[in-house]
């Protein structure tokens, strides 16, 4: 390990991170740590086919075969430090969590490491997921591909070049081994994907598929089990703010609204998917946000529009092979077609994403098939039980296999990515 070669923005990050790097068994030729978005543009055109500049700037990627999710692949390494506190799936549960041995968990991380030491150049994004800074992780992705980094450098809170000089050892790692898939004959396995969470090792392993949504949400899932020992809530949601400091919350599945609701140029922006709730008020996971652009158009959403430039990812979309223009309209490779940029990119987002307690919170019910009314206005006792519930629908491409609205109930508008008890009480 010591003749590998790291290019980092910094010599004070690198001194300790080959040390870190060779204690997680990673050996690579190359290490690309932090590096810009322009030098990740030029890695992911230059060694991933498929991979080209779109005419308004942004990098454009595909994923491979799988353009979503994949939940019933997610695995939680039953061990003693979190066992009773996970809310496991069983049969009609409506639990997302399936277990898996802590031994599986090994053979798992060591095909993801060994797939990554055979690669000749590896890319690693130091960051931070909470903008409280008490309740704040640090969070290191190392991955294979230059775009995924670009991806996570949107999604995570970037750090400035004094936080990463003095970042350390991260909270939570993940590993993106996923263009190499699992051994589907390996315990636990129900295909050749598998999305692995070791809360005691504090890792994530991805193996079997290069969907970039796969690490935003599971460091989401992350928070949803840490913040709760901290007495913080951990929500699902959009957020937004009005002048008079009226913060508003917008509840709802993946791609049922919140980022286009909660991106108002009438109110600053705190964030479009991941917050908590804290005695201080709210706060934003993330660094960016995630736009479902199917169907996106100028007239309708000028911010998220206007957004997709330079630094931006789109992730999955058609395009005119001589302007290099999007057709928002096509769901040719899927329907989950997606943008993912820095929240900076929208004009009025408040930085740092933090407000004071809400006022109004929205259920984003996505009601398929009209058995609510269109609006309804609740008091605390409905708002708890239709919370608590979670009556919605799956929207199409968000998960994989899910081609029409399928109606659900899903815990806290989030039950997939719950790791606690809906109902549990602290």
């Amino acid at each position: 390990m010591a003749t590998a070669s790291v290019i980092s923005p910094t010599a004070a990050a690198a001194s300790g991170f080959l040390r870190a790097m060779s204690d997680a068994g990673l050996k690579p030729t190359v290490v690309y740590h932090n590096l810009t978005p322009a030098e990740l543009y030029e890695q992911a055109l230059k060694f991933e086919p498929g991979t080209h500049i779109m005419a308004s700037g942004a990098l454009a990627a595909l994923s491979g075969a799988k353009t979503g999710r994949s939940p019933r692949d997610k695995r939680i390494v039953r061990e003693s430090g979190s066992e009773n506190d996970i809310w496991w799936a069983a049969p009609d549960n409506g639990s997302p969590n399936y277990e898996m041995d802590a031994q599986t968990f090994l053979l798992n991380r060591e095909r993801a490491i060994d797939y990554l030491n055979m690669l000749d150049r590896i890319y690693v994004f130091d960051g931070f997921a909470g903008w409280e800074t008490g309740a704040r992780i640090k969070v290191r992705v190392v991955c294979a591909r230059a775009y995924h980094a670009l991806f996570m450098n949107n999604m995570l809170i970037r750090p400035s070049d004094a936080e990463l000089a003095s970042f350390g050892n991260p909270d939570f790692t993940i590993l993106n081994a996923g263009a190499f898939p699992v051994n589907r004959y390996t315990s636990y396995m129900s295909s050749s994907t598998s999305v692995d969470v070791n809360l005691a090792s504090r890792e994530m392993v991805i193996l079997g598929t290069q969907y970039a949504g796969e690490m935003k949400k599971g460091i989401f899932s992350v928070m949803h089990y840490l913040m709760p020992k901290r007495g913080i809530l951990s929500l699902h949601s959009g957020c937004n703010v009005g002048a008079a400091g009226d913060v508003t919350l917008f509840f709802g599945l993946s791609g049922t609204g919140k980022t286009t609701l909660s991106t108002d140029p009438a109110r600053p922006l705190i964030g479009d998917d991941e917050h908590c709730w804290s005695d201080d008020g709210v706060f934003n996971i993330e660094g960016g946000c995630y736009a479902k652009c199917i169907g996106l158009k100028f007239s309708a959403e000028p911010e998220i529009w206007k957004a997709i430039r330079f630094g931006a990812v789109l992730e999955n979309v058609v395009f005119d092979a001589h302007t290099r223009a999007v057709d928002f309209g096509s769901n040719a490779v899927t329907e989950n077609t997606r943008a993912s940029y820095p929240i900076e990119h929208i004009d009025n987002a408040r930085i740092p994403c933090v407000g004071p307690h809400p006022r109004n919170l929205v259920l984003l019910c996505c009601d398929a098939f009209g058995v609510l009314p269109p609006v309804s206005r609740l008091d605390s006792a409905q708002a708890m039980y239709h919370f608590i519930s979670g009556y919605t629908a799956k929207v199409a491409g968000t998960e994989m296999g899910v081609t029409e609205p399928e109606a659900t109930f899903s815990a806290c508008f989030g039950g997939v990515f719950l790791m606690w008890h809906p109902m549990k009480v602290r």
